[in-house]
Order: C-alpha cells, then sequence, then structure tokens
C-alpha cells in the first residue's frame, strides 16, 4: 500500500523563474528631458532609440526609428534600478574637448572638480552649471565617474550644453585659466573670502569644487587664484558639493547681473 502523498510538498523540479538580466548602460541615456535634449543636440549620433508607446509619444520630435519594447526589455538593457521613464537612447560617445577648446571658444564661466566621484552629484553639478550659465565643466581624466546615463538623468539635458573638458592634471589646467586671463576662485571651509566678493568684478571666471571630505588637494588649492567658503551655521561642518556648487554659481550669475 503506498503511503499517502504530503500535503504542501515542495515540487521539486519545478524550475524557478530567473530575474531578468540587467544590462551595462554604456552609452545609453534614459528618461524624457535626457534623451530628448541629446536628440535636440546636432553634436550627438543616435545608435538606437526604445521606448513603450508612452514613453515615445512624450518626444517632442521623433527621429522616426524607434523601437517599440516593454518596460521590462528596456530595464534589460540599462543598470540596475536606472528609472527610464519607458524611454531610453544609445548615442556615439561625443567627440573630446580640450582645455585649449575650452579657452579659445569665448568661454566666460566655467567649472573646475577636483575628484568629485559620486554621479548624482555631477548631474546635480551640470544641472545647475547650465541654470546660472556656466558653459563649460572641467574635470581630471582618472577619479572622475564618466558622463553616464545616471549622471544624465541627474543633469536633467544639461550634459548636451554644458561642455565637457576632460584633462590629466587639474593643477595644471588651472595654470593654463589663470594664464587666459579668468579669475579661479577655489571653494574651501579655509578660504578666507567670502564667496560674494570672490566672485564678482571677474570678466571670466572659474569656480574649482573638491570632494565631499577631502574637499581641493593641497597643489589644487595652491594653483587657485583664491580660496573662498560659503558662510554657513557654526553647527554645520560642510555643504553637500553640488549644493554649495549651486550657490556658488547663483552668486556669480548675481554678480555678473
Amino acid at each position: 500500500m503506498s503511503k499517502p502523498r504530503p500535503r504542501n510538498r515542495p515540487n521539486s523540479h519545478r524550475r524557478k523563474s530567473s530575474p531578468r538580466p540587467h544590462g551595462s548602460g554604456e552609452n545609453w541615456l534614459w528618461g524624457v528631458h535626457a534623451v530628448s535634449a541629446a536628440l535636440a543636440n546636432p553634436n550627438r549620433r543616435m545608435v538606437r532609440l526604445v521606448g513603450t508607446k508612452n514613453g515615445l509619444a512624450r518626444l517632442a520630435k521623433s527621429p522616426g526609428r524607434a523601437e517599440v519594447l516593454e518596460p521590462g526589455a528596456i530595464d534589460a538593457l540599462l543598470p540596475r534600478d536606472a528609472v527610464h521613464q519607458g524611454l531610453a537612447a544609445k548615442f556615439e560617445p561625443l567627440s573630446p574637448v580640450q582645455i585649449e577648446n575650452v579657452i579659445g571658444s569665448g568661454a566666460t564661466r566655467v567649472v573646475v572638480l577636483d575628484q568629485v566621484s559620486d554621479p548624482h552629484n555631477l548631474g546635480a553639478i551640470y544641472r545647475s552649471a547650465a541654470a546660472f550659465g556656466f558653459e563649460a565643466l572641467i574635470l581630471q581624466t582618472r577619479n572622475a565617474p564618466p558622463i553616464t546615463g545616471i549622471v544624465a538623468k541627474s543633469a536633467v539635458g544639461a550634459i548636451e550644453t554644458v561642455t565637457e573638458c576632460r584633462v590629466v592634471n587639474i593643477a595644471r589646467a588651472l595654470e593654463a585659466l589663470n594664464e587666459a586671463g579668468f579669475h579661479t576662485v577655489g571653494l574651501a571651509g579655509e578660504g578666507t573670502a567670502m564667496i560674494e566678493p570672490a566672485v564678482s568684478g571677474a570678466a571670466k571666471l572659474a569656480i574649482v569644487l573638491g570632494a565631499e571630505g577631502p574637499g581641493l588637494r593641497p597643489g589644487v588649492a595652491k594653483a587657485c587664484a583664491e580660496l573662498a567658503r560659503i558662510p554657513i551655521a557654526s553647527q554645520m561642518e560642510s555643504l553637500n558639493v553640488s549644493n554649495a556648487a549651486a550657490i556658488a554659481f547663483y552668486e556669480a550669475a548675481r554678480a555678473k547681473g
């Protein structure tokens, strides 16, 4: 006589469904603002555009070769937790820009970042730079994140309007800016000047920000024409770097009138 089969017995031969793998997201941008701004940039060359029907409908102008995909299929192309809003596009990287190009372009307001490594902070700095009229953002080739979809999403399209420039040595880049007539102002807690007078009166201005915690490296701080600080309440040690950037950019824009 056979034994009765126990209830709730696990089915050992049933395969568990595995989660959909996520892609690396290399050269992909996602989100309505980031993709729309990239499509409007004449310097961009699109490789692929994908979206849900609703996502593609949010584009002001579609290039006409979009693929309609389900949200899960878009997830699979992008890094985990990418909030794509039903829209993603792959582009070829933009051509590199040298500091000589930035100086020669006639730019009068630039940002220099010394090893700011958080992509969300970098995106927020791009956004504030665009909002307050800064034309270029200079980063180191090492110890700075690439301009990925995470940065672009946080920048809300600003990576298309603020020129990215990569340099090997930040201190040497500051020397080149000084020689070109830029007033280079480094933000530092030990700065003797306040931010408002430090950014006032300069026809050409470069604001320099360091990584959260370490701040500006000594060689970079020494290369700045002036170190300035933002006055904050004594119970707070410092500001988030993207918040400090926004305040400095605002003061510079206000001083420029």
